[in-house]
């Protein structure tokens, strides 16, 4: 018991390090891309664990907070900071000084002249399931503030005092997600909330070209579409004409010439400054595309099938209803439906090699969030074993440029509700992977959360495009 006492100060020591480097420098500290600033100390004792188990390294919380120290007496720039790959690197080199091997490997990242980031304003417009996810993280993420601030919400109503009580209620707490660990309060007669000391205005307008986001001190921002209402450029166009907006991502796949964008896949496809409307797919091509890009690279891909097995959705009904689509009319929480995806398509947006080798369909299930694709892919090279491939994707998730868009997990117990609040685009269920007889078709698991792990590939895609990225140690 004392043993593990001691272990619980150091993780509080190690949290009053991360937390301090966040604020004061915005240097973020994460281990396995898992937050270490705003995580309680049982979650930090128990993220080493994990990280044990994932590399096969004795990672402890007093290793990571000894390269906590090395890395506060460095002058960093803005950067974000795998402890868990410092630490495996630790070990391999023959755990040398810390100070000594932390300032060799951060050597490129130190001085503020390495990444200057002007801050950029973000308008949320729409507050639903999406919205409001988007507005805790980066509430959450707000920091220094040298990255996105969020600066206002557009909803429709009449903005009483009623309703953004209400609305506020629904940001502080969520039935799936929980409790948002933040303080929220109601400035009524500025119809504005203040979050964590920032102000977020409350803006309702029935034509939002004619929103003059200037008067609230808001210019040349990033305008979040959420609400579903706008999905192809010429409408998505409207937005511009409001003044103090200079470009607009949309969380849903677009209509007509606009790209579907998966961040890690194919954002680099796109110049922010080439164009000013974006949109970030949908969930489910989100969850699929990294993972398709891995196995293309590695094994090539004749054809495929994307089944997806989804959480219903507010698009459904709750009780038997009308509805303009077949089936979604049947009770969302009593029945699996079968509906139809875009997400087969998609993928050709996102990989035109993909074009024509893909079908897909849908299942909705009685569960409020977490869905899992199923991908049976033919290959276009043999492969010896179950090993081989899941090697392939675990190597995708521990290093190189997907690492925030995949997490492998070797439970055995994985079940849906296991990956809510997972930041990932992608969880694939190692345990669940299958070869075929003649080596060249496999079955991969994939689950995502499609509201969090969705809204923070979003969040990435956003920071992109506002050129506020920092640099990244992963």
């Amino acid at each position: 018991m004392s043993n593990w006492i001691e272990k619980e100060k150091k993780a509080l020591e190690l949290i009053n390090l991360a937390g301090s480097l966040w604020l004061d420098k915005n240097v973020e500290l994460v281990i396995f891309r898992r937050n270490i600033a705003d995580a309680r100390y049982t979650e930090v004792l128990n993220n080493h664990e994990y990280a044990r188990n994932y590399i096969n390294q004795p990672i402890t919380v007093e290793i990571s907070t000894n390269l906590a120290h090395a890395i506060s007496r460095l002058d960093l720039a803005p950067t974000r900071i795998d402890l868990g790959t410092l630490g495996k690197e630790w070990f391999q080199e023959g755990q040398p000084d810390f100070d000594a091997f932390v300032a060799e490997k951060l050597k490129n990242y130190i001085g503020q002249d390495k990444r200057v980031i002007e801050p950029v304003d973000v308008v949320l417009f729409g507050f639903g399931r999406i919205g409001r996810l988007a507005a805790r993280e980066l509430i959450q993420q707000h920091g220094k503030g040298q990255q996105l601030r969020l600066r206002a919400i557009v909803t429709r109503g009449k903005n009483t005092d009623e309703e953004i009580k209400k609305r506020s209620s629904l940001l502080r707490k969520d039935s799936v997600h929980g409790k948002f660990r933040g303080v929220i309060t109601e400035d009524l007669e500025n119809k504005a909330l203040i979050a964590n000391g920032n102000t977020v205005h409350m803006i309702v307008a029935d034509n939002p070209a004619e929103i003059d986001y200037t008067q609230y001190g808001i210019n040349n921002a990033l305008l979040i579409d959420n609400s579903g209402i706008f999905r192809d450029a010429e409408k998505l166009s409207i937005h511009l004409q409001a003044k103090g907006i200079a470009k607009v991502l949309l969380t849903a796949p677009g209509k007509g010439s606009l790209p579907n964008i998966v961040y890690g896949v194919n954002h680099l496809d796109y110049n922010p400054d080439s164009t000013n409307i974006f949109t970030a797919a949908s969930c489910t091509t989100n969850a699929i595309s990294p993972i398709i890009k891995v196995i293309q690279d590695a094994l090539g891909i004749e054809s495929g099938h994307v089944e997806t097995v989804h959480s219903y959705t507010n698009d459904q009904n709750l009780l038997d209803n009308y509805h303009k689509s077949y089936r979604r009319g049947r009770s969302a929480p009593m029945n699996m439906v079968i509906t139809e995806t875009g997400a087969a398509s998609a993928i050709t947006k996102v990989m035109p090699q993909m074009a024509g080798k893909f079908t897909g369909n849908a299942v909705r299930v009685p569960t409020p969030d977490v869905s899992l694709a199923i991908l049976n892919l033919n290959l276009s090279t043999e492969v010896e074993s179950i090993e081989q491939v899941n090697a392939i994707i675990k190597k995708a998730a521990v290093e190189g440029n997907l690492v925030e868009q995949i997490d492998f997990s070797t439970s055995t117990e994985l079940v849906s509700s296991d990956c809510i609040g997972n930041s990932h685009a992608s969880i694939v269920d190692s345990n669940a992977t299958l070869i075929s007889p003649n080596k060249k078709s496999i079955v991969l698991y994939v689950w995502y959360d499609n509201e969090y792990g969705y809204t923070r590939q979003v969040i990435r895609l956003a920071k992109y495009l506002g050129k506020v990225q920092r640099l990244t140690y992963y």
